[in-house]
């Protein structure tokens, strides 16, 4: 796994977060593009970091003023994917080691549910590609639906 290192205000944020939360916080990623935050929880630890009906997000989006999204954190790349995504809809998620030494992942999907796994405006797919990347070292990540 790669060295993450956190700015101070990754650690302000994810100190809040913790402390609002109770749930322990393995990363921030601060998404400019899709102008959000992306807390990677510790496996286990989900339901605690969304709270009851989402209570605990929303007085943390109160008090930080952006939208939150939370993934929980797995050792295995093909199980991460899911998690940042909806796990029900995906049928099949393929890893491949390519010639030059990188790997691509394929994240197959039941084609009714495609619109809603890729999210608007693809923001899904983002948190799914900047997650593999940062973690995994997967420098592509194709969401497709199965024929």
């Amino acid at each position: 796994m790669p060295e993450i290192k956190l700015t101070a205000d990754q650690l302000g944020l994810i100190s809040i977060f913790q402390s609002m939360s109770g749930a322990t916080v393995r990363d921030c990623i601060v998404d400019e593009k899709g102008a959000r935050l992306i807390f990677i929880v510790n496996s286990g630890q989900m339901g605690l970091a969304i709270g009851k009906k989402g209570a605990t997000i929303q007085n943390i989006e109160r008090v930080i003023k952006k939208p939150i999204e939370v993934v929980e954190w797995s050792d295995d790349p093909t199980v991460m994917v899911k998690n940042a995504l909806d796990p029900s809809a995906i049928q099949e998620v393929r890893l491949t080691d390519r010639l030059d030494g990188s790997k691509a992942m394929s994240v197959i999907v039941d084609p009714r549910r495609k619109g809603a796994v890729l999210g608007r405006g693809g923001k899904n797919a983002e948190k799914v590609r900047l997650i593999a990347r940062k973690y995994f070292n997967i420098t592509n990540v194709q969401i497709m639906t199965a024929f």
